[in-house]
């Protein structure tokens, strides 16, 4: 009698069990990162060095990068997020055209500014700019060879794998 009564207990909790893991994975696996669709917005940049929110290390005053809204990442842990998974973001600004990938998280940025390293932005504007308003960026998938693909499908969490 024991021992079916525990399993009752197991079996009546496992649909909780269940429900409360489609419920942590199912916002990071239906946001969705819009793929080759493009934002107008501005930029900034920035020169830290350290780990980025993908948990490698960067020097924003010497690498190529993109520090991205904090509103785009849908993981808890960013290191593990969609975006640190060959995401870049292409960058138009006065004819000027640039490739970056995602390795940082703006916090402060709101969902259509981006903060560029300082090698970054040089090569959009000069550094005495220090915003650049109404450019135009995307999120790219990069391909093994680091150069931008292009997508017809939104990338997610269950998509990257």
């Amino acid at each position: 009698m024991r021992a079916i009564g525990k399993n009752l207990r197991i079996l009546a909790g496992a649909p909780l069990a269940a429900a409360a893991l489609l419920a942590l994975t199912a916002g990071s696996a239906s946001a969705a990162i819009p793929i080759n669709k493009p934002m107008t917005g501005k930029a900034t940049y920035y020169n830290d060095a350290g780990y980025g929110a993908c948990g490698t290390q960067i020097n924003a005053a010497t690498q190529m990068l993109v520090a991205v809204p904090r509103s785009w990442w849908t993981s808890a842990n960013p290191n593990n997020d969609p975006l640190c998974k060959g995401i870049s973001v292409k960058v138009t600004y006065q004819g000027k055209t640039i490739t970056v990938p995602v390795k940082d998280q703006c916090p402060s940025c709101d969902a259509t500014h981006i903060d560029l390293s300082q090698p970054a932005f040089a090569r959009l504007a000069p550094l005495d700019k220090g915003v650049i308003n109404g450019l135009t960026w995307q999120f790219v998938k990069a391909g093994l060879n680091g150069k931008a693909v292009e997508l017809s499908e939104p990338v997610t969490a269950s998509t990257i794998g």
